[in-house]
C-alpha cells in the first residue's frame, strides 16, 4: 500500500512540473513555471525520502499536495476558469487520499 501513496506522490509531482512547463509556453508565465517546478520537485523529494524510510517524505508529500489544492481552489474562485485549476484540485485530492491511506496502512 506504501507504493501507492509514493506513486501518487511521484505522478502528481510530475504533472506539476508539466503544468508549470505548459503553462509558460502557452502564457509565458513565469510564476506558473516556477511554481510547477518547485512545487513537482517537492513532491518528487518527498516520494523519494518516502521511498526510503523516511517519514518526514510522506508528510511533505502529503503537505505539498494539499497545499495545491487550496491554491488551485483558490485560483478557481478567484477566476472561475476551470482548466487548470479544477483537474488540478481534483488530482490532488485524488494523490491526497492515496497518500493518507497508505499511510493508515502502514500503522497496522
Amino acid at each position: 500500500m506504501m507504493q501507492l501513496g509514493i506513486g501518487s506522490a511521484i505522478a502528481y509531482g510530475v504533472l506539476a512540473i508539466l503544468g508549470g512547463i505548459l503553462g509558460y509556453a502557452q502564457a509565458r508565465s513565469q510564476a506558473s513555471l516556477i511554481s510547477g517546478l518547485v512545487s513537482g520537485a517537492l513532491l518528487l523529494l518527498g516520494a523519494w525520502l518516502w521511498q526510503q524510510g523516511l517519514p518526514a517524505g510522506a508528510g511533505l508529500a502529503l503537505g505539498v499536495s494539499l497545499a495545491l489544492v487550496i491554491v488551485f481552489l483558490r485560483r478557481w474562485q478567484q477566476t472561475r476558469q476551470a482548466r487548470p485549476a479544477l483537474p488540478m484540485a481534483g488530482l490532488g485530492v485524488l494523490a491526497s487520499v492515496a497518500m493518507v491511506m497508505a499511510l493508515m496502512a502502514g500503522r497496522n
